[in-house]
């Protein structure tokens, strides 16, 4: 999103419900971002400020505002998609002009000063598109088993490694085409855009409404999602104690902060359309006064789902084992609003897009019984929907 800074002390947020048929994605900006699932629809483009993650509450409350909607991400929002390292710096957006929608269909828009530049020109879609694997086939099983050693050593639980692989077209591509493919495809997933970082994620981080808090993490995949597939997954061992360390960590995260917390005995099996994987729903009620999103967002990152167990010795091994920096791959993406209330992601099964150049991650929890070509099959899985999106066929 680009555009000049305007001083925060003359800021006035509206939002009113408006007149709209078409499709939010319509007006999704290549620089702009998005966010969309059942409850919750927005689109937004322009930037009136950026702030730091930890002051983007405090910021939004000063900006005077006329809400006549009053729901979640309604009035002023801060919205982006930050780093998978947590010691890095990262910043989030104030945009300009926001668009919802309501699950009954309703459209409603928040503006804070001029609008924002319309949405991108037409463009014609790629029509041919090269592939390279950064991370070879022996390169992979190879860092898989060093951590199959860290782990056999007892240094390591569970480290999460992911490879890469960069797309060329021949034309840039359009982020709204992608956007509506993902959302067609990969229904139960949240689709969001931020800058260019484009996905749709089955994992909830954190979701906040008032005093409620509930995370929806993910951990242990089958390939495959019908009935055989799902059998499988239930009864996997492995797969199992891949999932184990997770709602144990986002607990002990939350817990401090809670009055009640709910955390599931067993994990649950879910079936998206290419895998299926074991499922914790955590629920709690907050104590006042409520950490906003942002907060708890930054004190479950990175959960063993992404990064692994002990968390500190899997980032260690992430570092020394992959290639390259993961940049915002398995980062949060999201937004709050002024009330603390907002929704975080992970931003898992996307691509950073720029112009005609694709940059996608996968990855696959490593524990004990890990097998390199299985792990392998599992992240070409979950590459499969965002190659699928951007038009490559495989």
């Amino acid at each position: 999103m680009t555009a000049a800074p305007v001083p925060v002390s003359r800021l006035h947020a509206a939002t009113r419900i408006v007149e709209g048929a078409d499709d939010l994605v319509d007006t999704l900006t290549p620089d702009g971002f998005a966010w969309l699932y059942d409850d919750v629809a927005l689109v937004a483009s322009g930037v009136v400020t950026r702030v730091e993650p930890h002051r983007a509450v405090e910021l939004l409350t000063s900006i005077e505002h006329d809400d006549e909607v009053g729901l979640p991400a309604t009035g002023p929002v801060a919205v982006g998609a930050l780093p998978f390292d947590p010691s890095a710096s990262g910043e989030l957006v104030v945009p300009r002009r926001v668009v919802g929608q309501l699950p009954d269909g309703r459209r409603w828009v928040t503006q804070l000063g001029p609008s924002a530049h319309g949405a991108p020109e037409p463009r014609v879609a790629p029509g041919t598109f090269s592939t390279h694997e950064r991370t070879t086939y022996d390169e992979w099983r190879h860092i898989v088993r060093c951590a199959l050693d860290l782990i056999e050593r007892g240094e390591l639980e569970k480290v999460v490694l992911a490879r890469r692989v960069d797309v060329t077209a021949d034309r840039p591509f359009d982020l709204r085409q992608v956007v509506a493919r993902l959302r067609a495809d990969q229904p139960g997933c949240f689709v969001y855009a931020a800058d260019g970082l484009v996905g749709a994620t089955p994992e909830l981080l954190v979701r906040r409404r008032g005093d409620r808090v509930e995370s929806r993490p993910m951990a242990g995949t089958v390939v495959g999602s019908d009935d055989d597939a799902l059998v499988r997954l239930d009864g996997s061992e492995k797969d199992a104690r891949e999932h184990r360390p997770v709602p144990r960590a986002i607990a002990d995260a939350l817990a401090p902060w809670c009055t009640t917390l709910e955390v599931p005995d067993t994990p649950r099996v879910v079936r998206l359309a290419s895998v299926a994987h074991l499922v914790s729903h955590l629920e709690g009620r907050l104590a006042e006064p409520a950490p906003d999103a942002w907060a708890l967002a930054a004190a479950l990152h990175p959960t063993p789902a992404v990064g692994g167990a002990p968390r500190a010795a899997a980032l260690r091994t992430i570092a020394a084992l992959e290639p390259a920096e993961r940049g915002r791959y398995a980062g949060p993406v999201g937004w709050v609003d002024a009330r603390g209330d907002g929704d975080w992601g992970v931003a898992l099964r996307g691509a950073v897009v720029d112009g005609p150049s694709a940059t996608l991650h996968a990855g696959a929890g490593i524990v004990a019984g890990s097998e390199p070509g299985a792990e392998w099959l599992e992240t070409q899985a979950k590459l499969e929907p965002m190659l699928r999106a951007l038009g490559v066929r495989r």
